[in-house]
């Protein structure tokens, strides 16, 4: 496990994270607001909860409801239930020991705000990168998103086509 990346998580830092899509900027849930800075995003456009499994991300929001979440999760999407996303990608071992040991983070693409989806460390803008606490770095990622999913009104309606496949 990346000590470091938990360490630099629980201080209140920003890591680069990888997922089954691409490299992920991710903090602890109420430090978000260092994803905004970094990326330059607009803060009204809400980051996702990812959570190494489904238990996890359960116990941090009880309010989900579980046969849903178990319908896409694990796999490649966010799924958005009013204002909050959240995701549980099929996470490479090295993030999803960093990932189980914290609960959930907040995440989000680590690129500059609507620059290119990051498959490589290197991709990743420098000043991403330096700002950041750790970096787990596992190689090339298949650099699609995750399919993006609206289940507020408990009519899937897809909001980004992505890694994941239309539900049917």
């Amino acid at each position: 496990m990346s000590e470091a990346a938990v360490a630099a998580l629980r201080a209140g830092r920003a890591v680069i994270l990888p997922t089954d899509t691409v490299y992920g900027l991710c903090a602890l849930p109420g430090h978000e607001y260092v994803l905004y800075e970094l990326k330059g995003r607009d803060p009204s456009k809400p980051v996702a909860l990812l959570a190494a499994d489904v238990d996890a991300l359960v116990a941090a929001l009880p309010n989900l409801d579980r046969p849903v979440l178990e319908r896409y999760l694990p796999g490649a999407y966010t799924l958005v239930f009013g204002d909050v996303g959240v995701r549980v990608p099929d996470l490479p071992p090295a993030a999803a020991e960093v990932v189980r040991e914290v609960g959930v983070v907040a995440a989000t693409s680590a690129n500059a705000s609507g620059g290119q989806d990051p498959r490589r460390v290197e991709d990743v803008p420098e000043q991403i990168r330096a700002a950041c606490g750790a970096i787990v770095d596992v190689g090339e990622l298949p650099g699609v998103p995750s399919t993006v999913i609206d289940l507020t009104t408990g009519e899937p309606r897809v909001l980004r086509q992505g890694a994941g496949p239309l539900p049917e």
